[in-house]
């Protein structure tokens, strides 16, 4: 088992930037695939960016070329930087992990992922 618990989140303007943090304790010798995602009130959860246990790493269309997901081993952190906020950023942003080191393996759907963090909430106007 893995707890996530997410951190950065905040109001800021249009066009601004956050960095979201997710710090991971227990087992975490297990390699995983980490990913991010966000939901909206009255949305359904979308994944935002997922990053294998080897650095590789997608983003979602939508948010391509503004964020960036990465990790440091040595801290056990998974960060999501975020550029160029819009409105329609805003959401509730959750981690997330599953036992696979692959994210391949995956189409990237919020019921794959077992572990989650409690939400941090981004707020962009």
């Amino acid at each position: 088992h893995v707890q996530l618990v997410e951190s950065g989140g905040g109001s800021v303007q249009v066009g601004g930037s956050l960095r979201l943090s997710c710090a991971a304790s227990g087992d975490t010798h297990q390699r995983y695939c980490l990913g991010w995602f966000r939901q909206a009130p009255g949305k359904e959860r979308e994944g935002v960016a997922r990053i294998d246990s080897d650095g590789t790493s997608t983003v979602a269309d939508s948010v391509k070329g503004r964020f960036t997901i990465s990790q440091d081993n040595t801290k056990n952190t998974l960060y999501l930087q975020m550029n160029s906020l819009k409105p329609e950023d805003t959401a509730m942003y959750y981690c997330a992990a599953v036992a696979n080191p692959y994210c391949y393996a995956f189409s990237g759907t919020p019921l794959e992922f077992r572990y989650w963090g409690q939400g941090t909430q981004v707020t962009v106007s």
